[in-house]
């Protein structure tokens, strides 16, 4: 996927007109239309500022597959596992038996609560 195509997606995404995107980087719509038909080159700052607007980080516009429909609260989540990522294999494996665990007790919590409702 082209630059151009990616900047469109990511607006669409986001539910924004090119018009309110021109008006943050302060161009003219035309102009805003040309970079997402990739008629016209972006500059980096341009692209800087986009990618502000967008609160996604610049690099992003050249990866594969990067979901930018993301909440704030699911951006802070993704940051952390990318953290955790950096982490050695043994602190990795202790910080991902506690989120199963927690996610098992909630698992477990959940059937006996819907188990004793079923209960005459």
């Amino acid at each position: 996927m082209s630059l151009s195509e990616k900047i469109r997606k990511i607006r669409k995404a986001k539910k924004l007109s090119q018009q309110q995107i021109a008006d943050h980087l302060g161009i003219h719509r035309v102009q805003y239309t040309r970079i997402e038909n990739d008629k016209t080159d972006i500059s980096v700052s341009t692209l800087q500022r986009l990618a502000q607007f967008f609160e996604i980080e610049i690099g992003d516009f050249f990866q594969e597959d990067v979901s930018h429909e993301l909440s704030v609260h699911d951006k802070t989540v993704v940051e952390k596992l990318r953290l955790i990522e950096q982490l050695d294999e043994q602190q990795r494996t202790c910080i991902y038996t506690l989120i199963e665990t927690a996610i098992n007790y909630q698992r477990l919590k959940y059937s006996l609560s819907n188990a004793l409702k079923l209960s005459p």
